[in-house]
């Protein structure tokens, strides 16, 4: 049999071209005998089919300026817009889901009853905490009993 399902299944698979993918000498025995997508699967988790990597043409002008960017260049005050915060680069849901799971083990573990937790939900919802240290130091601060162990814990689920 072939190698065209082979080749056509792994770019399907990868989401690249058919052009850019390419299978190892030793592998072409295995392709020629691969009937499935499941088999064609196991054949790019295992590296004997892989796809080249993306190119991507940048401008000389693209490349000047982020070199200077690199060095510094181009960020100083006058070419901001937006607050601090607004520039962070850590998204809202990914902020907010980390607060969330934080709730939830205090709630599991009984730590904070339910009209507590709605309380601090919809304090995390509205974006008052910046990060999962600071949900946990505010809840602390409002006279919930925490050993240190407990919060560092919670600081990383």
């Amino acid at each position: 049999m072939s190698i065209k399902f082979t080749r056509r299944a792994a770019a399907r698979i990868m989401q690249r071209g058919e052009s850019k993918v390419r299978i190892k000498k030793d592998a072409v025995p295995d392709a020629q005998k691969a009937l499935t997508t499941d088999d064609v699967r196991e054949m790019v988790k295992s590296g004997k089919v892989y796809a080249l990597l993306k190119k991507h043409n940048v401008s000389r002008r693209g490349k000047i300026a982020r070199a200077k960017k690199m060095m510094g260049r181009g960020r100083g005050s006058g070419s901001r817009r937006g607050t601090a915060k607004t520039r962070m680069s850590v998204d809202y849901k990914k902020r907010v889901r980390g607060q969330r799971r934080v709730l939830k083990a205090l709630k599991d573990d009984k730590t904070i009853d339910n009209q507590t937790f709605k309380r601090f939900y919809l304090l995390v919802k509205g974006g008052t905490f910046a990060n999962k240290w600071s949900l946990i130091n505010h809840i602390r601060s409002k006279g919930i009993n925490m050993t240190e162990e407990r919060a560092a814990k919670l600081r990383h689920i």
